[in-house]
């Protein structure tokens, strides 16, 4: 079996704005997401693009060898170019796997691929988070007891604005009281798709072996199913012959 192409986007700005960040993250996000999946196995191949890179790293020879896509993003959604997100919505319908992760919610490709706000409640307090295992028998949640729990992270809170998911995975409780549907996935045209809320900057979340097995987990369950649909709408000729009928007439 070929192994399977991951991409991991990462916006690489708090890293350099934010020292916190920055000793937290050293080589950036990006780089500790792609580092949890390498470790994960050798059927993948991984490799990382960022903001600044031209063309965001997402260029159509990028995208064509590309089986996942991995996305967290920011302060800088407004900054990724329109072009490189339609080029990606494109690959999404056509079967290519996206797993968006945290923040990402707001990215262009994110809203795009929902149609709606994909609004939230947050709050930053330090505070515990659960994320409840609520489809134990998910390829996403193998490996994973009754939950995880992380002892820092933001919180998100509901109502989430976002079509009701095709699947379910994860429902985070927060020690602030509130709750949020936190691993969520779709499928769009050919292609699946996969929330995961965990992975604020300023917490060391991407390390965390129970996120990183969730995630490596999302990979493998959005990796593209049989054959790559293609857009197109042609006139055909038909494959038997036709017999026409004069309405009111009998044969």
């Amino acid at each position: 079996m070929s192994k399977l192409r991951v991409v991991v986007f990462g916006e690489n700005v708090h890293e350099h704005r934010n020292p916190k960040v920055g000793a937290i993250y050293p080589k950036g996000m990006h780089a500790a997401i792609a580092e949890g999946l390498q470790a994960s196995g050798d059927d993948l191949v991984v490799s990382t693009v960022t903001l600044q890179d031209p063309e965001h790293g997402l260029t159509e020879e990028k995208l064509e060898a590309t089986d996942v896509l991995i996305w967290w993003g920011h302060l800088a959604h407004g900054q990724v170019a329109d072009a490189v997100v339609d080029r990606v919505h494109k690959r999404v319908l056509e079967g290519i796997g996206l797993a968006v992760l945290h923040s990402g919610h707001y990215s262009k490709i994110f809203k795009r691929l929902m149609g709606t706000t994909c609004s939230l409640i947050w709050r930053e307090a330090d505070e515990r988070e659960r994320l409840w295992v609520c489809n134990p028998g998910h390829p996403i949640a193998q490996g994973i007891d009754t939950c995880i729990e992380l002892a820092a992270e933001e919180m998100y809170g509901e109502p989430f604005a976002i079509p009701a998911p095709d699947e379910q995975v994860f429902i985070s409780w927060f020690e602030g009281g509130e709750v949020f549907r936190s691993g969520c996935c779709w499928y769009r045209g050919n292609g699946r798709i996969f929330y995961f809320r965990p992975g604020h900057e300023t917490y060391p979340t991407y390390y965390n072996p129970q996120v990183r097995r969730v995630i490596a987990n999302g990979v493998r369950w959005a990796r593209p199913q049989g054959s790559r649909w293609i857009d197109a709408a042609p006139c055909v000729p038909a494959r038997e012959k036709i017999v026409g009928h004069v309405p009111g007439v009998s044969s």
